[in-house]
């Protein structure tokens, strides 16, 4: 079985982030933060952005909610420094769900030069890397020529110029429940076993969408924080049937660990996924669509 990622590129170490840094002297690599706030204020890579992406969720994904979250989003990024002709990084304490869900949103609206940093700030600190805790201004920042401190990177024109959404990276509620039968689509519960069974309710009902397939996004992440290797992502989700020849649509709560699982699903070349963004709390709290109970 083929033992490498076919889009290794997505992953960036340690290693390749601190050349990367020393390169770059002019605001060209963006570098965000995703973790909580009072972790980014204890420490944090130099020049860091921060945006805690956790909590900005859209419980609705009918084309008006949708079109005004894919704005807001993008418009957080873009005071951040974020814009299209940028090299943009993520990273949170490990390979998680926060940077992943960065990684997603900004594959969706077009950008094609985004990176999450594998291991987190916990595998760049463990390779001696400094950090810091000063606080800097909201957009990332990088060394210039004139200057031994960081230079504050203002807004861009990001949301000027957003490229049109490419719409076969999301599923919303009307196109599962327009697609759910058919053979060639596999809907990718990553949730908890409690959630999916429906032992933990976390909207108006509990269970899974009919005929989804269960497999916790935790298990894509090694005891130290890194992605697993590809040799065991492929064996995993071959067991579930999670094949390329389908197209996948990963869910959970919030779209946070799906976006994982749409990471993952990248890595590993497969060209057909969409993050259910409205996920659980749009499925569950809807008394029109239909749920199932699994029996364990």
């Amino acid at each position: 079985m083929n033992d490498t990622y076919e889009n290794p590129e997505i992953l960036i170490s340690p290693k390749e982030l601190n050349e990367l840094i020393g390169k770059q002297k002019t605001p060209e690599l963006i570098i965000i933060d995703t973790r909580p706030t009072p972790d980014f204020c204890n420490n944090h890579i130099e020049g860091s952005a921060h945006l805690d992406l956790y909590g900005i969720s859209l419980n609705d994904t009918s084309p008006g909610p949708l079109k005004a979250f894919t704005w807001m989003l993008a418009y957080l990024m873009e005071i951040r420094g974020v814009d299209y002709d940028k090299t943009v990084v993520f990273y949170e304490e490990n390979s998680g769900m926060r940077s992943a869900r960065g990684f997603w949103f900004l594959e969706y609206i077009g950008h094609e030069n985004v990176h999450i940093l594998d291991g987190g700030i916990n595998a760049w600190q463990q390779e001696g890397f400094p950090v810091t805790s000063d606080a800097w201004p909201l957009t990332g920042s990088f060394h210039d020529t004139d200057s031994s401190k960081p230079k504050a990177i203002f807004r861009t024109s990001f949301t000027q110029h957003l490229k049109k959404p490419d719409h076969t990276k999301i599923a919303s509620a009307k196109y599962i429940l327009e697609n759910m039968d058919r053979h060639d689509i596999a809907i990718h519960d990553t949730r908890s076993e409690g959630e999916f069974f429906g032992e933990t309710v976390r909207a108006a009902r509990g269970g899974a969408i009919p005929n989804s397939i269960h497999l916790e996004w935790i298990e894509f992440i090694s005891d130290d924080g890194f992605v697993k290797p590809p040799h065991d992502l492929r064996l995993m989700l071959e067991e579930k049937k999670l094949t390329k020849d389908k197209e996948i649509i990963p869910l959970c709560q919030g779209g946070y660990r799906s976006a994982y699982a749409y990471l993952i699903y990248r890595l590993l070349g497969y060209s057909k996924v969409r993050n259910y963004i409205g996920s659980w709390k749009e499925w569950g709290d809807r008394e029109d669509l239909p749920i199932i109970k699994p029996e364990r």
